[in-house]
């Protein structure tokens, strides 16, 4: 690996020079596998050159996004190493320009760190010329005046969440907090990782070195034994809700509970409303009459969600079922609850008839029978008598027929 530095270049400055110089020193002195051994440097008309054994293998920064969580555990381990290996040097060696285009990564998870142009030996007090080596995004606060063997455990932890995130070692700024540019806001994206790991991360990028790992060696014991990966699962409190309602217009709701029985993990998720060919268009997070509240995210504390029904907007006495689907980061991803619900009947409009209207329409019936009683004595009587006048000649009457 061959690295040049040209006094006539554009740009170049004594530093550079100085820096070069700096490295081929503190080369010289380095013997780690993961570190490219320095082989020579020689004169050029313009400047000089530097001779390093060759590594074939890209840098981070050009792998983003090829790395699974279990890879980058390993590749986190053996850069620890290498730092543990510059920190018990006499005195330690500090990198101090850690990030993805300076860690090589070969097809056997081999790491090496390259570019010791910024380093230091020793922890001494940074000179004003040098106060503003390093990358942003990957400079911790007290890189600017007295490095220590914390200081490259903040960029190393800067260099992992680009990796996790899959963030451009130049795009590390905008996770960065506006009150706090020091402080890296990376948590939301990592919502599949353990707790453990999250937090042995936050801790490699603490702004505060005191609230940082002392040193490499720490770091990396600490994260030995972590699970770096464990899925989240769901616990529901029912599958079925079902809501009755008594009035019209009325609007109900009833909770279920969400549960993360898995301990070491987060479980985040949304809800949504599944399509029906009946509902108007919607989106998850708007629908005409049934409402959702709010998103999930627990660890093993139960969360309770509002299911809320909007009665007014459907037609009374109906029958309806609906899905909600909580789509999460668990295992499955997605469950259901079904919706069931029953509006309400339109009133029928109920009259006290008062009760002497009741007796008068009794009496009425009674005289209307009576009538058409006698109606029917009489007619039947005055058919006989027709009867038998045709029959004998002559005409008996009403009065004789009864007495005979």
């Amino acid at each position: 690996m061959l690295k040049q530095f040209c006094f006539a270049q554009v740009g170049s400055s004594w530093s550079g020079f100085e820096a070069h110089q700096r490295e081929i020193k503190i080369l010289q002195k380095l013997a780690h596998p993961g570190i490219p051994r320095y082989i020579s440097s020689f004169a050029t008309p313009d400047g000089f050159c530097l001779v390093q054994e060759y590594i074939d293998a890209p840098s981070l920064a050009e792998r983003l996004g090829d790395f699974d969580v279990e890879a980058i555990k390993q590749i986190a381990i053996k850069a620890l190493d290498i730092l543990r290996y510059l920190q018990i040097l006499n005195p330690p060696v500090i990198h101090r320009d850690i990030k993805p285009e300076n860690i090589l990564v070969d097809k056997e998870l081999n790491v090496y760190l390259i570019d010791f142009g910024f380093a230091r030996i020793g922890s001494q007090e940074v000179a004003g010329s040098s106060v503003f080596k390093g990358t942003p995004g990957f400079i911790p606060p007290e890189q600017m005046f007295e490095p220590t063997q914390a200081t490259d455990l903040y960029a190393l932890g800067a260099t992992l969440i680009c990796m996790l995130t899959g963030i451009k070692s130049t795009e590390i700024r905008e996770l960065c907090d506006r009150n706090n540019p020091y402080q890296i806001q990376f948590q939301n994206y990592l919502t599949h990782l353990s707790l453990s790991f999250i937090s042995w991360l936050e801790k490699m990028v603490q702004p505060r070195q005191d609230e940082r790992f002392s040193n490499a060696k720490a770091a990396l014991a600490a994260l030995q034994p972590i699970d770096v990966i464990h899925q989240p699962a769901v616990d529901l409190s029912t599958s079925v809700l079902e809501f009755k309602a008594t009035q019209l217009g009325e609007k109900l709701t009833q909770i279920i509970t969400v549960e993360n029985p898995i301990p070491d993990t987060i479980l985040q998720g949304r809800w949504e409303v599944a399509p029906h060919p009946h509902d108007p268009p919607h989106t998850p997070d708007s629908h005409a009459w049934i409402f959702v509240e709010p998103l999930v995210r627990c660890t093993q504390k139960p969360i309770n969600c509002r299911i809320c029904v909007d009665t007014s907007r459907l037609m009374a006495n109906t029958q309806y079922k609906r899905q909600i689907i909580l789509h999460s980061n668990a295992y499955p991803p997605t469950h259901t609850v079904t919706v069931k619900v029953h509006t309400a009947s339109i009133p029928v409009e109920k009259r006290k008839i008062p009760y002497i209207d009741l007796v008068g329409v009794c009496l009425i019936a009674v005289m209307v029978a009576m009538a058409t009683a006698w109606f029917k004595v009489y007619a039947a009587a005055e058919a006989a008598n027709w009867l038998l006048a045709n029959a004998g000649g002559y005409d008996t009457g009403i009065f004789n027929f009864y007495e005979s």
